[in-house]
């Protein structure tokens, strides 16, 4: 599908993942690209969603918009993460296939998978197990997508796809400590330390979990791959094929920004989901796509973006 001519709607547009999305979808000639904005048009509701195709009249919708924190977040907003992220993406194609919209690319996430999946994880494993607790309700409402794109490609022939990121990080991430997830969190609290001489931080968990991190320019190139080459509705993993455990991922990041203080773990706190680890072939034998960042490139970039725009103390 060639998408210069297309007129483009990517619901979160704005956000982490979505600007960077959108500045791909720039880079390859799209002229047509529509962002949402959540003061203008509430996509939780079938009011704002037909408003929104009204005026933006898209060929494709790249529905990234969401819900979405770490562990704490989750734990704190189980209602609302189900709820929200569910009426969202229900809705939405619901009244993309009404519109007339031509693909549906809807993105999932990587919590949908269930609590011991083996390693790495295969798309064939998504229905063996029920997700990690703590983030069972927002895991749960977006891979209700995932079933709707495969209902109405059966019964309506709408061309939907379904991709599922691992954990994301780089510029622009979401550095709010009430709602960002592990690597921004622990790079805002490692700078942060050092910039108010602090002699310590707390770190969440074990350290023992294991995550798997894919860097977001990376993550939104293949996004755009598959918006133009990939039309199934079988679920395809977005990752980096680089598994790190949390405590060493905080000693990396402690040692990048310079902090040299004491990491005190806090085992009273959840560690979330034990591994995540992708098996990554099915996005390279569909699409191409194989992730290019080095992982401690991509930190300093992070880090350096953090340090320039967070708005750290000086």
């Amino acid at each position: 599908m060639k998408l210069t001519n297309k007129n483009i709607v990517v619901t979160g547009g704005a956000g982490f993942l979505g600007s960077h999305v959108v500045d791909k979808l720039h880079q390859i000639g799209c002229g047509n690209i529509s962002v949402p904005r959540s003061k203008n048009y509430d996509l939780r509701t079938e009011t704002g969603i037909v408003a929104m195709l009204n005026e933006a009249k898209p060929d494709i919708i790249i529905h990234l918009a969401a819900v979405v924190g770490g562990i704490g977040a989750n734990r704190e907003n189980p209602g609302k993460y189900f709820y929200d992220n569910l009426m969202m993406g229900t809705q939405l194609i619901e009244q993309s296939r009404l519109f007339g919209v031509e693909k549906f690319v809807a993105i999932g996430t990587i919590c949908a998978y269930p609590k011991h999946t083996p390693v790495p994880f295969s798309e064939e494993d998504l229905w063996i197990g029920y997700p990690e607790e703590t983030n069972a309700p927002y895991g749960l409402a977006k891979k209700m997508m995932l079933v709707q794109s495969q209902a109405y490609r059966e019964q309506y022939d709408f061309n939907s796809i379904y991709l599922l990121p691992v954990n994301l990080y780089g510029p622009k991430d979401n550095f709010d400590p009430r709602t960002s997830h592990v690597i921004p969190a622990l790079i805002k609290k490692c700078v942060d330390a050092k910039v108010n001489k602090e002699s310590s931080i707390i770190v969440w968990g074990s350290g023992n979990a294991t995550r798997e991190f894919l860097y977001v320019e990376d993550a939104a190139e293949g996004i755009v791959l598959a918006t133009e080459s990939y039309n199934k509705s079988e679920p395809i993993n977005l990752g980096a094929g680089h598994e790190i455990s949390i405590k060493d991922l905080v000693e990396k990041i402690a040692e990048m920004t310079g902090f040299d203080g004491e990491i005190i773990w806090d085992s009273t706190k959840p560690d979330g989901q034990p591994r995540r680890s992708l098996d990554t072939s099915r996005a390279q034998n569909e699409f191409g796509f194989k992730s290019k960042t080095n992982f401690d490139l991509g930190l300093e970039k992070t880090i350096q973006w953090y340090i320039e725009y967070g708005r750290v103390a000086k």
